[in-house]
């Protein structure tokens, strides 16, 4: 089983899936060229719920990462402290995943 490494010797655990699927689902997202688009794809392939899910934990991760606290995150996201937890967790030992994107769109 092939696992991509990055960072410092982190594995991306939807690697492990090694799962064919799952590559054409990344590769589809990846061919997306505007928000236009992506709005179209995403209606068709999630519910509203699992894009809010999705689009909150980003902006928790964003909070966590100017020095947010949990109430104030609660309060502003409404995401639960369960919520916050596992990203925190993800931010701290994860693939820098979010770190990543974050820094991407900050320097948009």
């Amino acid at each position: 089983m092939k696992l991509l490494m990055v960072g410092d010797d982190k594995q991306v655990q939807l690697k492990k899936l090694n799962d064919s699927s799952i590559d054409q689902l990344f590769q589809a997202i990846l061919t997306l060229d505007n928000l236009e688009e992506c709005y179209v794809f995403f209606d068709d392939l999630c519910t509203v719920n699992e894009i809010q899910s999705m689009a909150q934990r980003l902006e928790v991760a964003r909070m966590l990462g100017k020095g947010c606290t949990y109430n104030q995150i609660e309060a502003e996201t409404g995401a639960s402290t369960a919520t916050i937890s596992r990203v925190k967790r993800c931010l701290n030992y994860g693939n820098d995943g979010y770190k990543m994107t974050l820094d991407r769109l900050e320097s948009k």
